[in-house]
């Protein structure tokens, strides 16, 4: 198993960084246009049923997106971690290296490729609708 090399290293504590700035603002940004307000608004200006559930909708939607920026700022939190204690670039199923391409792709990558794929085939839900 070869370490990542400190130039690679370096490049994406950086890129985890950069990503992690990015996020903290998007979330405070959202949180300041969104919340009851920003309902109260949508559904105050309906005139319908219809129209109220699509406000409802937009509301969830909001929440939906923090939610997922709030999920990926705590991948990035456990990426910095295993960063500070040596565990960075490894799979933590199998203990084997995850490539520096994988790992450039999709940088708070807990499993080697191989790993991820088993995962999701195993985890995958049966009776996923298609389109």
């Amino acid at each position: 198993m070869t370490v990542l090399n400190q130039q690679t290293m370096s490049r994406l504590r950086k890129v985890l960084d950069a990503r992690y700035k990015g996020l903290v603002e998007d979330v405070r940004e959202e949180l300041e246009r969104s919340g009851d307000q920003h309902y109260i608004d949508l559904a105050g200006r309906v005139t319908d049923a219809g129209d109220e559930a699509v406000a409802g909708l937009l509301a969830d939607l909001d929440a939906a997106m923090i939610d997922r920026q709030v999920q990926e700022l705590r991948d990035i939190e456990a990426a910095r971690e295993r960063i500070r204690t040596g565990g960075y670039g490894v799979c933590m199923d199998c203990g084997n290296e995850i490539g520096a391409a994988r790992l450039t792709a999709y940088p708070t990558a807990k499993r080697c490729i191989q790993c991820q794929t088993k995962r999701e085939k195993e985890f995958a839900h049966p009776g996923t609708p298609k389109l």
